[in-house]
């Protein structure tokens, strides 16, 4: 079995990642510091496999403590790399925080890539990079414009490095660039665990509906959409996960057309914020106490994928439609204000 560092394994799309993974024969070591996450989400991994996933924990940002990961793994033979601060407005508050965080931490693994001669690295790359696009949807060849948050822009300088990377070495590089994953795992065993109050459409969704959040705003009713507020393209977060490990396998297979190949992950739909509580309310029941708000600094005005290339090249097969990822995404928030464990993970996070 092939050896594979997950970085982020702690997190939401890590943890459903090295699900798809373990159930497609790789073995899998994590390393996540915790900082944003805990655990708790790979005692679900362990639960759904029947396998524990070891986590290193270590920040990424020391490159000491990365390389004696390394190290001690000298069979790893690919890394998937999630580890990187997320958030949009965040972003736009703490800039520094969020360049320092996710380019040290990119070039510290790329740096051991290069040392301990690892063949194999996917990027978890997003929709960001593509800023405010001209025309929709938006393929591999779409322009790259200027982002309209630091994290956006750490995303595109991330792809730049690392493209500049396996240019000049022996590694093959996949950037996937993903548009919004919700949703939890079938099981309801593994789910998101925002930091905070979510900044995320689905969750404050979740959330509001649980009473965890009292009143949920849409950023928006003013775009140029059909209904005034935001569009996006939401994938389900196994189906993301999947096209990781089809992706992995292309570059095992040596099937790469370039030393760094891009797909877009996302299910080609666009659905408004408005349509999207909407979809919630009709599958859960619930209805949302939800009120309309000014434009939010940093968001696109609507995003959503042409999914040609990775469905016809990675034979990449969407499973979930919108219904099912806020079936899945309720199951779990309902999930979550039941389970203790869960609750005290939480307590922790917010802290």
């Amino acid at each position: 079995m092939a050896k594979i560092l997950v970085t982020g394994g702690c997190g939401y799309i890590g943890a459903h990642t090295i699900v798809d993974l373990l159930e497609n024969g790789f073995d899998v070591i994590s390393v996540d510091d915790n900082s944003r996450s805990t655990k708790y989400l790979l005692d679900g991994v362990e639960k759904i496999t029947g396998k524990r996933v070891k986590n290193y924990k270590v920040d990424l940002k020391d490159y000491n403590d990365t390389r004696a990961v390394f190290q001690e793994n000298e069979d790893i033979s690919g890394i998937i790399h999630f580890a990187a601060y997320k958030a949009v407005g965040e972003s736009v508050e703490e800039p520094l925080m969020y360049f320092e965080n996710n380019l040290f931490s990119l070039i510290n693994l790329l740096k051991c890539v290069d040392e301990f001669n690892i063949s194999h690295f996917v990027f978890s790359s997003s929709c960001t990079v593509y800023g405010s696009p001209d025309t929709l949807p938006v393929t591999e060849q779409s322009p790259i414009k200027k982002a309209e948050s630091p994290y956006g822009a750490t995303k595109q300088m991330g792809e730049e490095i690392l493209t500049s990377y396996v240019a000049a070495s022996s590694a093959k590089a996949i950037l996937l660039r993903y548009f919004n994953p919700v949703g939890a795992h079938p099981s309801i065993l593994i789910g998101e665990l925002p930091l905070g109050k979510p900044a995320n459409l689905v969750p404050a969704i979740t959330q509001t509906a649980i009473g965890k959040i009292p009143e949920m705003q849409v950023w928006g009713t003013d775009y140029d959409t059909r209904d005034g507020s935001c569009i996006r393209d939401y994938i389900h977060v196994s189906d993301i996960a999947h096209a990781h490990t089809l992706a992995l396998q292309y570059l095992i297979d040596d099937n790469n057309k370039t030393s760094c190949d891009i797909f877009n992950l996302g299910t080609g739909n666009g659905v408004s914020v408005l349509e999207a509580i909407k979809t919630f309310e009709e599958v859960s029941g619930e209805k949302l106490n939800y009120k309309l708000g000014p434009r939010r600094p940093g968001d696109v005005v609507a995003i959503y994928a042409n999914n040609d290339l990775a469905k016809n090249t990675l034979r990449w097969d969407i499973k979930y439609d919108l219904k099912e990822m806020m079936r899945t995404a309720w199951a779990w928030e309902q999930k979550v204000k039941e389970d203790e464990t869960i609750i005290k993970n939480q307590k922790f996070l917010y802290n």
